[in-house]
């Protein structure tokens, strides 16, 4: 069995983009004492403007977190956490594409 060049590029897009989500997500814990969540746009201010790159990036492990955390303990409907997981690997995909082209052009490739 093969994989195409362009389904290898996108399954290292996905990994790359949950990798990096994960490790701001697990980073911010780290430094802040606390977990990384959509409520820090709820703040307002100069919070809330530096929240954004953080949350835009780590936004796939948070949402996937707050899944598999919902259908653990709420019982939430399997459409609902498919759909999540959709949206979460769509956003991841947008996220490392992003990350692996940042990291191309500052390697000069």
């Amino acid at each position: 069995m093969t994989i195409s060049a362009a389904a290898f590029d996108a399954l290292r897009t996905l990994c790359i983009g949950f990798a990096l989500s994960g490790l701001l997500a697990s980073a911010f814990e780290l430094f802040a004492a606390r977990r990384a969540s959509f409520n820090l746009l709820e703040r307002g201010g100069v919070l809330t403007v530096v929240a954004l790159p953080l949350l835009a990036f780590s936004a796939p492990f948070i949402i996937l977190r707050n899944t598999v955390r919902g259908r653990r303990i709420e019982g939430r409907p399997v459409p609902f956490v498919m759909l999540a997981t959709m949206i979460a690997c769509g956003w991841s995909l947008l996220s490392g594409r992003l990350a692996l082209n940042l990291a191309a052009m500052i390697a000069g490739v």
